[in-house]
């Protein structure tokens, strides 16, 4: 099978990681993108991937995460994609979910922060923007307050510290019970909360991402962690730099818990977004690409292209088509060439390549790299 392609698979040597709690011993092709591999935490064999060039940026787990899956979910992918334009972000399935490969018994915030510095240590990264939400945003904290020097600065969207403050008792364990016996039923409501605004296709396609994403029991069991997880005494020792945002009309994570995060955070800034979108890659996820982003540290100019999922093709409102760079490396796209051969024929980083591609697929509305190839052969000049 042709390497790059979907399914080809290569087997690597293990090694040995920068801090000696990692170890890669496995890779496989994902959609010609990225490789999938193992970091053992001392517990777990953690599931994880890259993708992008740049300062290393740390995407916590979120709820029922799963490597492959979430790339195969377009508003995922574009949210993932974005961040690479600028950023090497480095992503992972939390203990218990997706490709992580984990013993039975309980997941605590203790593992969970262990397969997060194993990640960081396989990756040899030594300290990382942390970008987490939801159910990832307390284990950030954890992390931050932990291991200070691996945290150069946090960025948590739709956070809270305690999962009991979410709701009350007997409304979590209806609802893990209803998920755990029947998870399309529950599916839709967890569907309803997190994503209210959905039109049938979204939903659709939300509800069909989550059920791809893990069985039944493993969503009831990652669930009950949610409500389990407590934070709230790691997060007046955190030191890095942090954002929280939160959308206003949250309803899965109400308001209050994302402001009383950003309360307990020493000089932690909250940022009051519009929508009731929980997860950040639903609703205007480009208004909390652009914040994070510029919390990140990324350059202003290359914030202004960034488009939303969804917006009508041809060129985005407001500006021109394509560069005539951008149309130069798409052609070389269309021709099979690789990033790598593209920069060394372009006299380009591979990094530039890769924003060329990324900036001229948001430019395009369109959804992979192919199509932007696509489209420009079928408009030249």
């Amino acid at each position: 099978m042709r390497p790059g392609s979907r399914c080809a698979i290569r087997v690597c040597t293990l090694s040995a990681c920068a801090a000696g709690t990692g170890r890669v011993f496995h890779t496989e092709h994902v959609d010609g993108t990225s490789t999938t591999r193992h970091a053992w935490s001392g517990s777990d064999d953690v599931a994880w991937t890259e993708l992008g060039e740049g300062e290393p940026l740390l995407l916590g787990g979120w709820w029922m995460s799963h490597l492959v899956h979430d790339l195969e979910y377009e508003p995922i992918r574009h949210f993932i994609e974005t961040l690479a334009g600028s950023r090497r972000v480095i992503r992972m399935d939390p203990p218990g979910t997706g490709l992580t490969r984990s013993p039975r018994g309980a997941i605590t915030v203790a593992r969970h922060v262990d397969a997060l510095t194993a990640v960081l240590d396989a990756a040899g990264v030594d300290a990382a923007t942390v970008l987490a939400g939801s159910s990832g945003a307390p284990v950030a904290i954890e992390l931050a307050a932990r291991h200070p020097d691996r945290v150069d600065r946090m960025i948590l969207s739709g956070a809270y510290l305690r999962g009991t403050d979410i709701a009350p008792q007997a409304d979590r364990d209806a609802l893990v019970d209803l998920v755990r016996r029947s998870w399309g039923v529950g599916g839709r409501v967890m569907s309803d909360v997190f994503f209210p605004d959905a039109t049938p296709d979204e939903q659709h396609a939300y509800l069909r991402h989550q059920r791809a994403s893990g069985s039944s029991e493993a969503a009831a069991a990652a669930l009950a962690e949610v409500y389990a997880i407590d934070a709230s005494a790691a997060a007046g020792a955190v030191r890095a730099p942090t954002l929280v945002m939160h959308r206003r009309g949250d309803r899965a994570i109400p308001l209050p818990l994302g402001a009383g995060t950003a309360a307990a955070i020493p000089g932690a800034e909250l940022r009051i977004l519009d929508g009731t979108a929980h997860h950040p890659w639903h609703g205007d996820s480009r208004a909390l690409l652009q914040h994070a982003l510029a919390f990140a540290g990324v350059d202003p100019s290359e914030l202004a292209a960034m488009r939303s999922p969804g917006e009508s093709g041809g060129a985005p409102r407001g500006e021109g088509p394509i560069s005539a760079r951008e149309r130069q490396v798409l052609l070389l796209v269309a021709r099979g060439r690789t990033d790598a051969q593209i920069a060394d024929e372009l006299f380009l980083s591979v990094h530039t390549v890769h924003r060329h591609v990324a900036n001229a697929r948001q430019k395009l509305g369109v959804s992979s790299r192919a199509a932007a190839a696509a489209w420009v052969t079928a408009h030249p000049d």
